[in-house]
């Protein structure tokens, strides 16, 4: 801007010397302010020239940064929205049940079991055992797949070679249950007792035993898969031998 400004006063001192030496004494007063005109507006058109130039700079720069800035938001964003949904995943999980049976022979159900579709628990009707008393009964072989089985109380029943997939029984009492070559798949057992419980040779896989009491459990000889032996390791109410039945590293 400076070096603009020399340049422009020495123009306007040749302008002068200039009309002087045309010896243009009656107009030389108009002719030196018609050039000032013509030298200003030519100061005021590279000035305007220079400031557009650095406002378009700096606004190439700020668009530049408002970009950067928000492929950040962007970023943020696709990260909030992941945690939500991370987070979310518990809730989604959650089961919506249907009102109880009021069949007043629902309980005796889980006597004959699910027999159309056994492992998929495929049925025509519900087996809904919510509340039921099963304490010391016998329901060895049977199939109970898909069966509801929330705050059934089976303590010390035999449930030898019985299949459980998909089961949904929290809250349940199941301790002192013999699960002895049973088939528990996709099962979840969320906050019940399994106190003493014999899962002796029984297929695992699957299952969620989250906050169940597992003091003193058997799982001699189970199959017992790779991510369920990673949770039960983490229970720990899973100790001593029981650990070791599992599976567990430590």
């Amino acid at each position: 801007m400076i070096s603009l400004i020399g340049d422009v006063r020495a123009r306007v001192s040749a302008e002068r010397r200039r009309a002087v030496t045309e010896r243009c004494a009656p107009s030389g007063e108009s002719v030196i302010m018609s050039t000032t005109m013509r030298v200003r507006a030519t100061v005021s058109a590279r000035v305007a020239k220079t400031r557009a130039d650095r406002v378009g700079v700096k606004t190439s720069a700020t668009e530049a940064r408002g970009a950067g800035r928000g492929a950040a938001d962007a970023c943020v964003v696709a990260a909030a929205l992941a945690v939500t949904l991370a987070t979310a995943r518990p809730a989604m999980a959650e089961m919506r049940l249907p009102p109880i049976d009021t069949d007043p022979n629902r309980c005796e159900r889980a006597f004959v079991g699910n027999t159309i579709g056994q492992a998929n628990a495929v049925s025509d009707k519900v087996l809904d055992l919510r509340k039921c008393s099963y304490e010391n009964a016998d329901l060895s072989t049977k199939t109970l797949s898909g069966a509801l089985m929330v705050n059934t109380n089976a303590k010390g029943a035999n449930m030898r070679e019985t299949v459980m997939s998909k089961v949904y029984a929290p809250d349940a009492n199941f301790s002192g249950v013999d699960f002895t070559n049973a088939v528990i798949d996709r099962a979840t057992f969320d906050g019940s007792d399994m106190v003493g419980t014999n899962f002796t040779n029984s297929v695992i896989t699957g299952v969620s035993f989250e906050d169940v009491d597992l003091t003193n459990a058997d799982f001699t000889d189970a199959l017992i898969g790779k991510e369920d032996v990673k949770r039960l390791c983490d229970n720990p109410t899973v100790k001593d031998e029981t650990r070791m039945q599992v599976g567990c590293r430590t």
